[in-house]
Order: structure tokens, then C-alpha cells, then sequence
């Protein structure tokens, strides 16, 4: 068993190669091998968002807080809220976001395949953002 008791871990500011504005990062879940599961709370002030990105084995999103924006390839900006959960399939490409004026919290759970939770891409343009 191991327990990871509540504050023993640091928030961490995410990097600006992969996401625009400023975010922070609460890990929850760092599963052992043989075990696949990863899971992080991720805050996102106001227009802040991912980079276009994929997973191997998908993701889920919880959103815990806020209003937010999720995008899949060749589909509309969908506005996410609270107890909604969002489910990216196997390297369908997407990005997910705050709306630009209300900060977003999800916790985002996907498991490595390989030891890769994700592969980057470039960033969401701010046109694309706001269509």
C-alpha cells in the first residue's frame, strides 16, 4: 500500500511548451508498473489551455470547477461545467481549456502505454480559441 497523504506532494506551474496561460498541476495518481494509471488535477486561470495533444489508451476528464472548453479535431468547441465527464478515445487528437472568462478545474486520468501518457503537439492558436 502506498499512501500519499494530502499536501506531501507539490502543485507544479505546467509548462508553456505545452499549454497556453497559466495552469497548475496537482498529481493524484502515479500508479506502480504493473498498474497504467495516472491521474492530475489541473487548474486553468481564464484562457489558459492544453496544446493540441493525443493518448495512447485515451483520457477521461472530471470537471470539479469552473467553466471550460474542450475540442476534438473536426468538431465544435463544446463548453464544459462542473460533474460533466468528457472521454477522449485512443489518440483521438484534442485539446481542453478554461473559457476565457472563468478559470476550470478537471482532474484528468489516462493510463501509459509503453510509459507514454501523451504525446504533444503545437498550440491551440488563439483564432481557434475564440472561432
Amino acid at each position: 500500500m502506498i499512501i500519499h497523504r494530502a499536501g506531501s506532494r507539490p502543485s507544479a506551474s505546467a509548462s508553456p511548451e505545452y499549454f497556453t496561460g497559466t495552469v497548475r498541476m496537482d498529481p493524484l495518481i502515479s500508479a506502480p508498473e504493473p498498474a497504467r494509471t495516472n491521474a492530475v488535477s489541473v487548474t486553468f486561470e481564464p484562457g489558459a489551455r492544453t496544446a493540441w495533444h493525443t493518448h495512447p489508451l485515451g483520457q477521461t476528464l472530471i470537471v470539479t470547477a469552473g467553466v471550460g472548453r474542450a475540442q476534438r479535431e473536426g468538431h465544435p468547441i463544446e463548453t464544459i461545467r462542473p460533474g460533466d465527464v468528457i472521454w477522449f478515445e485512443p489518440e483521438e487528437r484534442h485539446w481542453h481549456g478554461a473559457a476565457p472568462d472563468c478559470a476550470m478545474t478537471h482532474i484528468a486520468l489516462q493510463e501509459a502505454k509503453d510509459g507514454s501518457v501523451i504525446t504533444w503537439q503545437e498550440h491551440v492558436t488563439d483564432a481557434d480559441y475564440n472561432p
